[in-house]
């Protein structure tokens, strides 16, 4: 299963498992649209992969397979990654 992250880890902006505007890698690196359209270019800064659209997570199953509450953000790439 993956892990819906909670946030963009370039923005920090709050990601909902429903919102269709995200963005993985096969590490489940989490971007918002805005990141990695804008400021990646749909590669992974992280490890250089490609960028696809998260799977959406149905408000149904978030009552047996919760969102992961951690957040994971690198407070330089808004600096390293200008928009």
């Amino acid at each position: 299963m993956l892990e819906l992250r909670p946030n963009c880890e370039c923005c920090d902006r709050d990601l909902a498992p429903t919102d269709p505007d995200v963005y993985i890698c096969t590490f489940e690196c989490t971007w918002c649209e805005d990141c990695a359209r804008n400021r990646f270019g749909l590669a992974c800064p992280n490890c250089s992969g490609n960028l696809t659209p998260r799977p959406t997570r149905p408000e149904s199953a978030l009552a047996t397979h919760p969102l992961p509450t951690t957040r994971i953000l690198n407070p330089d790439c808004l600096a390293m990654h200008p928009g």
